[in-house]
């Protein structure tokens, strides 16, 4: 699949998080639409699997540590056909299996359930750990923010790991510099994260993470590095795509009303017909 066809694809990713978000009246905008690049690269181009078969047992798992971003890795599955776009609709409504958070029991294609942050990663560890243990070849891609890893948790992964050279694991770090607070250097600064990460025994790539090139080529490197798990530390914009949204921490979790959906909206079906010319 060509950049072009993959800038289309994440453009309608983009409008599924708004359309699921405005449906729902809650939920978060800014942080699904900066990993949107990431998610439709990983599913459309990276990972092994299959929306008719979406447990087949040699499949790449994905695990959204930062669960709350929920409407982007919808959205992403729904365009791959994991089920149908109509119901991102139904986003948080009672009743609807698209709850605020991945349900691993009820959403085709979701490998492990994710909330409470700082969690997933730990999740994403142990089905790696699983491969080696078990001979078997899938990798294991996890999505954390830049926010989330102030959670000790994280480092109690990484650590262990690091130390197991778990080389079939990919941490993404989605650093778009925000979080529900404000800048995350203000809040409680995790940086430099490379350094971090390379004290954990990772072999660290730093990458826009807005920019399909440089995510092919950071994800092949991954593959072609042993003896080593992998961070990337992808630079991204919060709320990209939506004009009003980008770089405002405020959009972190708050719904569109009518008239900024419609704006949204319209941003997004500008964006998605320059790509078709």
């Amino acid at each position: 699949m060509n950049k072009l066809e993959l800038m289309r694809i994440a453009n309608e990713v983009r409008k599924g998080i708004v359309t699921a978000v405005h449906s729902a009246k809650s939920g978060h905008p800014g942080g699904s639409l900066s990993a949107a690049d990431i998610f439709t690269y990983l599913y459309f181009e990276e990972m092994n699997v299959d929306p008719k078969n979406p447990k087949m047992k040699d499949r790449d798992r994905f695990v959204l540590s930062k669960g709350h971003v929920a409407p982007g890795l919808y959205a992403t599955l729904a365009q791959k056909g994991f089920f149908p776009v109509e119901d991102l609709k139904t986003l948080r409504h009672v009743g609807s299996y698209l709850q605020g958070h991945p349900d691993m029991k009820h959403i085709p294609g979701i490998d492990m359930s994710s909330g409470s942050l700082g969690q997933g990663l730990s999740c994403a560890v142990g089905m790696a750990l699983s491969a080696k243990l078990s001979n078997e070849d899938y990798r294991v891609y996890s999505l954390t923010g830049d926010g989330e890893i102030q959670e000790g948790q994280i480092w109690e992964a990484a650590m262990f790991a690091g130390s197991r050279k778990l080389d079939n694991l990919v941490v993404i770090v989605d650093n778009n510099g925000l979080q529900i607070d404000g800048a995350i250097e203000d809040v409680c600064s995790p940086y430099p994260l490379d350094k971090k990460f390379e004290a954990f025994n990772f072999h660290v790539i730093n990458i826009d993470g807005n920019d399909f090139d440089q995510i092919e080529a950071a994800l092949k490197e991954a593959r072609e590095t042993k003896g080593q798990p992998t961070a990337i530390i992808a630079k991204t914009v919060k709320g990209k795509g939506v004009s009003f949204m980008e770089n405002e921490a405020g959009w972190h979790g708050v719904a569109p009303n009518d008239e900024e959906y419609a704006q949204a909206m319209q941003e997004l079906e500008k964006a998605g017909e320059a790509l078709c010319q």
